[in-house]
């Protein structure tokens, strides 16, 4: 079933390293576009957050929040292999500005990300924590996409089956619509008073039935009706090929109203055009 690109979903983990929260939030978007926003100590995941993303999902605007609170009474501890780092960068400063040994702040560098670390939790056993985390967060989003889409493409559905209604009585009234373009051919000319040559009359006729034929329209519709019920049984990402469709609807139904000859033909293409209009703004929103 296909996924709509709108969803949310949130997880909550508790462990001797603190509490780590997860918000994902996506709304539609032409492409795949993610905001992520890490606290400082965990940003070195970024790009192992933005992977796992890209491997799951494939078009929407995703916020990704992460907030992650330290267990209490663990006590903090220096990383000194970052502290030793900076000393020999403020070292060299030191020596090419020739900088005074005053001028140095030790509360300043304290705000160093990953400087100052919570002495009772391990690194890596909190980073493995906040990637499964994510993973059971990315699988409530992709849950609640897919039950989104699932409504969607119910919607989608009755939008297709208006239309094949309309197909199917306009394929009823051709007969009673070829009839009529007959009928009027023949009036003009008694009007006009004019002795035509019976095998001209029909080739004339079938000139001007072949102008006002909606058959080709009605089978192209049909045609597209088919490709869509079998796209919307799909999982992957098939938002891009129903945008395509719609297009092609929509210029079948144009076509249908440029060659209405009557005002039931003319009736049918607007309720068209009124039903696909409804179904690419349902459309946008497919991932």
């Amino acid at each position: 079933m296909i996924r709509s690109m709108t969803g949310f979903a949130r997880s909550e983990s508790h462990g001797d390293w603190g509490t780590l929260v997860w918000e994902l939030r996506s709304v539609n978007h032409r492409y795949l576009d993610i905001g992520l926003r890490l606290p400082e100590g965990l940003s070195g995941l970024e790009s192992a957050v933005r992977t796992r993303l890209q491997k799951i999902l494939v078009r929407g605007r995703v916020d990704v929040w992460l907030r992650y609170q330290a267990a209490a009474g663990g006590g903090l501890q220096l990383n000194t292999t970052l502290a030793a780092e900076l000393q020999g960068v403020y070292t060299q400063l030191t020596e090419i500005w020739n900088l005074r040994e005053s001028a140095f702040n030790p509360i300043d560098v304290l705000r160093w990300p990953g400087l100052v670390q919570n002495a009772g939790s391990d690194s890596a056993v909190l980073e493995a924590e906040v990637l499964a985390s994510l993973d059971q967060t990315l699988s409530r989003l992709q849950e609640a996409r897919e039950r989104e889409g699932a409504a969607l493409a119910q919607l989608l559905l009755l939008r297709v089956d208006g239309i094949a209604e309309q197909i199917t009585a306009l394929r009823g009234h051709l007969p009673a619509l070829e009839q009529a373009l007959r009928n009027r051919l023949q009036e003009r000319l008694q009007d006009l008073a004019l002795q035509v040559d019976p095998g001209r009359w029909e080739q004339e006729l079938l000139f001007y039935l072949q102008r006002q034929d909606v058959a080709e329209e009605l089978d192209r519709l049909d045609t597209h009706l088919a490709e869509l019920r079998r796209i919307l049984k799909r999982r992957e990402a098939v938002g891009r090929r129903l945008d395509f469709l719609m297009q092609e609807l929509n210029r079948e139904a144009n076509t249908l109203a440029s060659k209405a000859a009557d005002s039931q033909v003319t009736f049918a293409s607007v309720e068209l055009k009124v039903l696909i209009e409804q179904m690419r703004e349902q459309v946008q929103n497919v991932e």
